[in-house]
Parts: C-alpha cells; sequence; structure tokens
C-alpha cells in the first residue's frame, strides 16, 4: 500500500519536478546575467550611473508592453510562447557581447526585458493550469525555495565564471541556460493542444485591447476583495523591493559606517535568512493556512525591515536581515496561492499584464520619490518612513486576510465545484 501510494506520489509531481529544474536553470542563468552585465557596462564605462540606467530599464519596458501582452498570453499555447521567449531571450543575450556602445546595449537590454515581462505572466498562467489545486501550496513553497536558491547559487556562479573566464563567457552561459529552459519546457505537457483560444487569428488591434481591458475592470469591479489584497501585497513588495532596497547599499555604508566586506556579510546573512525560512516553509506548509501566511509573513517582513531601519550597529541590522528575509519565502507563497486560487485562469493573463503595468509606475514613482527624499535629507529618515508606511499596509493586509467574513477565499476553490482547506 505504501509502494502504490510513493508511486502515485512520484508520478503526480513527474511535471512539477520537471518544470521547478526548469525554473531553477533559468533562474541562476538570471543571476549570473544581472552581475555580468553589471560589470560589463562599468568596465565599458567607468561610470555608476551608466550601471544604474540597467535597472531603470526593467519597469519601462514592462510598462511599455503589458497593457498588450496580456492579450496576447491569453490567445497562444502558454507551453508554446515560454518556450519561445526562452529561446528569443537566449538570442539577444548572446548578442550583448559584440555591441560596441551603450545605446546599442539598453536597447538590447528592454527588448529582453519586454520579453520577460511576457514571461512572467504566462508561466504564471501555465503553473495554474498544471499544478492540481491540491498541490499549490507545496509547489509555491519549493518555488520559492528554488529562487532563494538562485540568490545565493547564481553570484557564487557567476564568481567562479569570473575567475576561469570573463562577464562575457558568463553572458553566453546565461544564455546557454535560456536554452536549456526552453528545452526543458518542450518536455511538459501541452495542455492548451486542444482548447486554445482561436480569436488569436484575428490580428490584435485597439478594439481587442480596450475590450481587454474593460473585462479586466469589470473582474476588478466585481471581484474588489481579491484585488484588494492583490494591490495591498504588491504594494507592499513595491516599498521593499523597489523603495527601500535601493537605498540598502548607501544606508549601509552612510548610516551603519560598514565596510564593504561587512555589507558584503550582510547581504550573505540575508541569503542564509532567505534559503533558511524557505527550506522549513517547503516541510510544514501543508500546515500553515494560507491567510496565516500572507498577512502574518508580511507583517514579519516588515518588522525585519523597521529593526533594519532602525539600527545603529551592523549586529542589529544583521538580524533585522535575517528576519525579513526569513519570513519572505512565506508571504510569497501564500500570495501566489491565493492569486492561482481565485483568479479565473482564462483571464489570467490579461490580469496579471494589467497589475504589473500599474505595479511598475509604483515602482519608478516610490523608488524616484524616495531617491530624491534622499538627497534632500537624512537617508535613514527616508528609509524608516518608508518601512513605517510598509508595516502599515502590512498590518492592514494582515487584518484583511484574517477576517472571518473572507474565510471562503480561502477555503473555496474558486471557479469550481471543488472545496477543500487551503
Amino acid at each position: 500500500m505504501l509502494r502504490v501510494t510513493l508511486s502515485k506520489r512520484c508520478v503526480s509531481w513527474k511535471y512539477p519536478s520537471i518544470l521547478l529544474f526548469g525554473i531553477g536553470v533559468s533562474n541562476v542563468g538570471e543571476w549570473i546575467y544581472f552581475i555580468a552585465l553589471n560589470l560589463i557596462v562599468l568596465e565599458m564605462t567607468s561610470s555608476p550611473l551608466a550601471v544604474s540606467g540597467l535597472y531603470i530599464i526593467k519597469p519601462m519596458a514592462t510598462l511599455l508592453t503589458n497593457f498588450w501582452a496580456g492579450s496576447i498570453i491569453d490567445r497562444l499555447n502558454k507551453r508554446n510562447l515560454m518556450v519561445f521567449l526562452d529561446i528569443f531571450r537566449a538570442v539577444f543575450i548572446a548578442l550583448l557581447p559584440i555591441m560596441s556602445s551603450l545605446s546599442l546595449i539598453y536597447f538590447v537590454v528592454f527588448i529582453i526585458n519586454m520579453a520577460s515581462s511576457i514571461f512572467g505572466p504566462s508561466s504564471m498562467t501555465y503553473i495554474t493550469k498544471l499544478i492540481p489545486h491540491e498541490q499549490r501550496k507545496q509547489f509555491n513553497s519549493l518555488h520559492s525555495l528554488i529562487t532563494s536558491g538562485a540568490f545565493l547559487i547564481g553570484p557564487a556562479i557567476a564568481g567562479f565564471l569570473f575567475m576561469i573566464g570573463t562577464p562575457i563567457f558568463a553572458i553566453y552561459i546565461n544564455a546557454l541556460a535560456l536554452l536549456i529552459s526552453g528545452m526543458i519546457t518542450l518536455l511538459m505537457p501541452d495542455i492548451e493542444k486542444k482548447n486554445i483560444v482561436s480569436a488569436i487569428n484575428s490580428e490584435l488591434s485597439i478594439k481587442i485591447i480596450r475590450n481587454d481591458l474593460i473585462a479586466v475592470i469589470k473582474f476588478s469591479r466585481q471581484s474588489q476583495y481579491i484585488m484588494m489584497i492583490n494591490m495591498l501585497f504588491s504594494c507592499v513588495m513595491v516599498i521593499m523591493a523597489s523603495a527601500v532596497d535601493s537605498l540598502e547599499a548607501a544606508f549601509a555604508k552612510e548610516v551603519l559606517f560598514l565596510s564593504e566586506s561587512q555589507y558584503g556579510f550582510l547581504v550573505t546573512i540575508a541569503g542564509a535568512g532567505i534559503v533558511t525560512g524557505a527550506i522549513i516553509n517547503s516541510i510544514f506548509v501543508k500546515n500553515l493556512k494560507t491567510s496565516f501566511t500572507i498577512g502574518l509573513g508580511s507583517v514579519l517582513v516588515s518588522v525585519g525591515y523597521v529593526i533594519y531601519a532602525f539600527s545603529s550597529s551592523f549586529i542589529i541590522a544583521g538580524i533585522g536581515f535575517f528576519i525579513l528575509a526569513f519570513f519572505i519565502s512565506y508571504a510569497n507563497t501564500g500570495f501566489l496561492t491565493f492569486y492561482q486560487n481565485n483568479i479565473p485562469v482564462e483571464m489570467m493573463g490579461r490580469i496579471g499584464s494589467a497589475y504589473s503595468l500599474i505595479q511598475a509606475v509604483f515602482v519608478i514613482t516610490t523608488t524616484s520619490i524616495m531617491g530624491i527624499a534622499a538627497n534632500g535629507t537624512s537617508i535613514q529618515v527616508v528609509v524608516i518612513i518608508g518601512v513605517l508606511v510598509m508595516m502599515i499596509l502590512s498590518i492592514i493586509l494582515c487584518i484583511c486576510s484574517l477576517l472571518p467574513s473572507k474565510k471562503q477565499f480561502y477555503e473555496v476553490k474558486a471557479y469550481g465545484n471543488e472545496t477543500m482547506s487551503l
């Protein structure tokens, strides 16, 4: 009986395991590409400002892409689209080393980020269709573990590649990683082979995009609680990832007076917290309610940032870093599970793209405001204000996610007849 159970479990996790492996390869490659590209641009220009320009390209590409990308994603075969985007990005990344001017590099990076903006919502939709309802929390926790591991493994591999070669060699390795990821995706089942929407046969037009936008707005009005949780979580992540983190290095050096080696060790502490939290999360995730992981996870991440913002020494800052990194896996797993279970899969590409567009605007606006404020006043004051706003939003998110009257959003499989505990 035990052997039969284990056999069934292995079969049920065959494709999720292949998909997780492909995600791991892609994420490790992305870190190698990210670090190598920064070094290439810095060596070419000797300008930190030129490097910072790379950080602006991603949200700008999202702004240009996501208002129409959802209309394509929901009408195309997601597996085939993911394979195409992996190969497309691999080709353009392989072209980067032969670029002789900064403007050409920026242009190619912009094209690559446009493809990545389409890939994100596409993979989310495919994962939601592929992974059965009862496996989603476990899959999301393992997904978080793999992306967390890539945070440590990617830079380590990049450093090794720089020792035996050059940043250009590392760029080619990333292109190869994306090709491998694309080939792995080809091994996945074509779950839309028989029922893919045929509306893409007509050319994408302003009318189609407008109608899709109206459909997203209509769904948002009809599902206000779902979209409120989505926006609250996005706001917390935007303040954390784009606003506070953008001042992290300056805060460490100018407020805490850390040396480069101490700051590097601080980042290592965060990496250890991420991996430790993700491992424990993947083990116990089945026993944790989705509402708790979203709400309490976000609050505890904010607590870690508050400790860091008010710290006056390396030890206190390290404690704050470990706490925020430890609980980020819980928050992300809870939110992804909530999102997958409550957003209609046939609209997931359009909804994901539309809200990613809004999030990109938040990223650019919030980062700009905090950057300008940091130049005019104390960096610590700006960071403290940022983390306090993040804490307030995370408390509101926690309260909203734990409301007894909203229990059905965490216990009922939306848009279906199956009911089970999450």
